[in-house]
């Protein structure tokens, strides 16, 4: 009943048509999710990306604070020693009426040149003096009428206590700079005169010490314009966020619209050491908003895309369809006049039920099509594999190696017995060394010890050849089993003939062939190293050049060092790319042809296309 009653509520859409069905199913199974799960992801992504710069530029804050603390702290630190230097002191309580006992007498107050130079972050030490009987020299500086009124003089006058105060320069180029200075009475006794000491921070010692590539800084002192911003022309303005001077510290996180763009600033409060002043520290970065903003954006367009392409497709494949289906019944209803008895269980009243009606009439045609021709290719395959096994077994009889070596000890048989004993012999090496080539076609690998059997067997036929051409040499290492040490079969003789053929070319006698095999330390394992070696005319440069390069590169016209790049590709394939053959020969000297081989290790065997 529950399955009837699921079905009863699918009723009025299965009588819509496949096109309303389609687009039904789109809003339901991508326009509905996508726009809910995008709007969460767009909303998290927002506050995320919000939240994690809002704390990158807390940071940087804090970190303008530490260094102008470090700063005002040190300059501090050096005010103190220079107010109560005695000797100071002392020099701005007398009366001068002669300029050189004036000058003299500042000459020798050194630790101001001393500190001025030897401190970075001090960009200049002033000391104005109301003292009529004072001159301007170097860093002292007479207070006249005009001094006296001006703000931070009446007000260093007026207390003991140190402040911090914003100071309007002028280079000489003419440009306006800022400097934040340390302003505080020096105490004179037994005098009215009053002195102050200026101490100024340097601009670009700030500016080394605070700037940053991803934030911007605007540092201003008490309720004073700004002395220092990393864009020098809000210099001498106010600070962009209000500020309520009257609390102790004042703080603020926000956005802001600072000239054109809006950013993300953070305003905090540093209390200075041993002052009542108090500078407002603003940071801010410009870039993160317009970069959450490309981000959301981005975000916004991908959920646009998310839910039009899937409708551009669905919308497609509809028309398509739709289009396809009405095409495939009036072709299904043509080719199903046929009697064939067809159980049709697919309802409904659309246009893609019509057609799965016609379609399991073709399935059926199609079915017994495909059944036909399976079969038909069966047997076609049982056909060519028994004309393949009769091509073999012919093969097989016309390559007997019985009959081979039957006939070869017959023909031996015959030159012994007529006395021709070198004949004989060449015959029973040749049956030997047929023997072994023939057994090892298609095996996996041998020893050593067979393989340089057939190597010996192979020099004894080449002697009965050359004669006293030339001669051969072993030099195996007494430490190595050569029984117990497996190799691709046939891999030493093309050499050894290569030694012969080529190397002794040009010899009447004298020629030698030398095999040495022995134990090498490599790449952290043990290998057996295998010298063919010969005393031949050698190679130029350029020849052992094309050499190594023949045995290297496939090339199916190759007419030339067909043996040699077999064996260097068997060992490649077999032991790994790192084992290959080695050449190296001398003009009048001889050539060597290296190889190795790891021990213990059986070679895993390729066929390579001669």
């Amino acid at each position: 009943m529950t399955g009837k009653h699921n079905l009863k509520k699918f009723e009025i859409l299965k009588k819509a048509k496949i096109k309303q069905q389609l687009y039904f199913i789109y809003l339901l199974s991508v326009v509905l999710p996508i726009s809910i799960i995008g709007s969460f992801l767009v909303i998290n992504t927002s506050n995320l990306l919000t939240n994690y710069h809002r704390d990158l530029l807390e940071s940087d804050n804090l970190r303008v604070r530490t260094i102008l603390f470090e700063i005002t702290t040190q300059i501090y630190n050096i005010s103190e020693d220079l107010a109560l230097d005695e000797g100071l002191r002392e020099m701005l309580r007398r009366s001068y009426y002669v300029r050189s006992n004036f000058e003299n007498k500042a000459s020798e107050i050194s630790l101001l040149d001393s500190y001025r130079y030897n401190h970075a972050e001090i960009d200049d030490i002033e000391i104005y003096v109301d003292n009529l009987s004072f001159m301007e020299y170097k860093q002292f500086h007479i207070a006249d009428k005009k001094m006296r009124e001006v703000e931070w003089f009446q007000k260093a006058c007026s207390q003991s206590n140190i402040f911090w105060y914003p100071m309007k320069n002028v280079d000489k180029y003419e440009n306006e700079y800022w400097n934040l200075c340390l302003v505080r009475k020096i105490p004179l006794k037994n005098t009215s005169n009053n002195a102050v000491l200026v101490i100024k921070i340097s601009d670009n010692y700030l500016r080394t010490r605070i700037n940053s590539e991803e934030y911007a800084a605007m540092i201003s002192v008490d309720d004073g314009p700004i002395f220092y911003s990393s864009d020098r022309e809000l210099y001498g303005k106010e600070q962009t966020v209000p500020i309520d001077y009257e609390k102790s510290y004042f703080q603020y996180m926000g956005t802001q619209k600072i000239g054109e763009e809006n950013c993300f600033v953070d305003m905090s409060t540093l209390r200075t050491y041993q002052s009542d002043s108090k500078i407002y520290v603003l940071t801010m970065n410009d870039q993160a908003y317009s970069s959450i903003r490309k981000i959301v954006l981005i975000c916004l367009l991908i959920i646009v895309l998310a839910v039009l392409i899937p409708g551009f497709i669905i919308h497609f494949f509809t028309e398509y369809f739709t289009s396809r289906v009405s095409i495939l019944r009036q072709a299904m209803h043509q080719a199903s006049n046929e009697d064939y008895e067809i159980v049709n269980s697919v309802r409904g009243q659309d246009e893609l039920s019509e057609a799965f009606s016609d379609l399991e009439i073709m399935v059926q045609k199609i079915k017994k099509k495909d059944a036909d021709m399976y079969e038909a290719r069966i047997n076609e395959k049982e056909l060519a594999a028994a004309q393949q096994a009769m091509e073999f077994k012919m093969l097989a009889s016309q390559i007997n190696p019985h009959f081979l070596y039957n006939t070869l000890e017959t023909i031996r048989m015959k030159a012994f017995t007529v006395g021709d004993r070198e004949v004989a012999t060449a015959i029973k090496l040749l049956g030997k060394s047929m023997r072994y080539v023939l057994e090892n076609i298609g095996t996996s690998f041998t020893t050593l010890s067979k393989e340089l059997e057939h190597v010996e067997t192979y020099l004894a036929i080449q002697k009965l050849r050359f004669g006293k051409k030339f001669d051969s040499v072993f030099e195996l290492a007494p430490e190595i089993d050569l029984s117990q040490v497996y190799i691709l079969p046939l891999l030493l003789q093309p050499i050894v003939e290569n030694a012969i053929l080529h190397g002794m070319e040009e010899r009447e006698t004298g020629g030698l062939v030398k095999i040495c095999i022995y134990k090498k330390e490599e790449r952290e394992r043990e290998h057996i190293m295998i010298e063919v070696s010969d005393n031949g005319c050698g190679m130029t440069a350029q020849k052992q050049e094309e050499l190594m390069l023949n045995i290297e590169v496939k090339d199916s016209g190759r007419t030339k060092s067909i043996g040699l790049y077999n064996i260097n590709q068997r060992l490649k394939l077999s032991y790994g790319q790192e084992y290959r053959l080695k050449i190296l020969s001398r003009i009048g000297e001889g050539t060597m042809v290296q190889m190795s081989i790891p021990v213990k290790q059986i070679p895993v065997v390729h066929k390579i296309q001669a």
